[in-house]
């Protein structure tokens, strides 16, 4: 269950919001009283966020768009804050992901994934800035631990990743003087996620990483919803550039021996 921060009044764009840890971001937001819009490529799947964030209260809507399409990211944005009179905090997570090793990966396999994560979120954050609340508005990227630890099976995620952190840093600089805070939340491994599904497909995979987290379990969806709420809400006004993990420990040692053992948990082919 996600911390009760009254964001009344405030407009949320979450985008990659339709399932997942977005979607449980979104409906900690729209829990906490904000109006909230969702985008994603899967006309199925907004339908159903859409009916989870109407549920948790506040007003809710929703847009399909692909982020690597950038005019479909300016008219998606634009009339979004059309429809909200602007954009408070702007979360932005749309991501892809499969295992692969890098002789293994597609060319086209491996520019997907970076094509979603790191041009998709320059697209979504460029587009956006100009509806953005200033001063006061809060950008949040959703990063991951391949951003800064090596990963075998995951090159295209780690350097896709690496550089939505350093977007963050830099946008963090380059905004700041506008009253514009950029921040990233690095989950860790998070229960019934379609990351885990994909990372840990069996019983084993999925005990070796409980295992391999200091707090001994995984975490869930709320967790990373909870640290959204804090870096979105006024206790947070003077923090920005920041990278933070949401993983009980994960990236403290844990993830690097469990990546170790990653590659025996999958079996080779080429993905496109």
């Amino acid at each position: 269950m996600a911390q009760q921060i009254d964001f009344s009044g405030q407009s949320v764009l979450v985008v990659g919001g339709t399932s997942g840890i977005n979607l449980g971001i979104a409906e900690a937001f729209a829990e906490n009283g904000a109006r909230v819009a969702v985008v994603g490529r899967s006309r199925e799947r907004l339908e159903s966020a859409l009916s989870r964030l109407s549920a948790a209260g506040g007003e809710a809507i929703g847009r399909c768009a692909d982020v690597r399409d950038l005019s479909a990211v300016e008219q998606t944005v634009g009339g979004i804050s059309d429809h909200f009179g602007g954009i408070d905090v702007l979360v932005s997570g749309a991501a892809g992901n499969f295992p692969a090793s890098a002789l293994d990966m597609s060319p086209a396999g491996f520019s997907a994934v970076v094509d979603i994560d790191l041009l998709g979120t320059y697209h979504v954050l460029r587009t956006a800035y100009a509806y953005l609340t200033k001063p006061g508005a809060s950008v949040i990227n959703i990063s991951a631990p391949q951003a800064y630890i090596p990963m075998p099976l995951q090159l295209h995620v780690c350097a896709a990743k690496a550089g939505v952190d350093m977007v963050t840093r830099v946008l963090a600089m380059e905004w700041g003087e506008s009253g514009v805070r950029v921040n990233s939340i690095v989950p860790g491994p998070i229960a019934d996620t379609e990351g885990m599904k994909r990372l840990a497909p069996t019983t084993e995979a999925r005990q070796m990483i409980t295992d391999s987290v200091p707090l001994k379990r995984l975490g869930r969806a709320g967790d990373v919803a909870n640290l959204a709420l804090f870096l979105a809400s006024p206790m947070a006004s003077y923090i920005t550039g920041a990278v933070m993990p949401v993983d009980g420990g994960w990236s403290l040692g844990g993830l690097s021996a469990m990546a170790a053992e990653m590659p025996r948990h999958f079996k080779p082919g080429r993905r496109d």
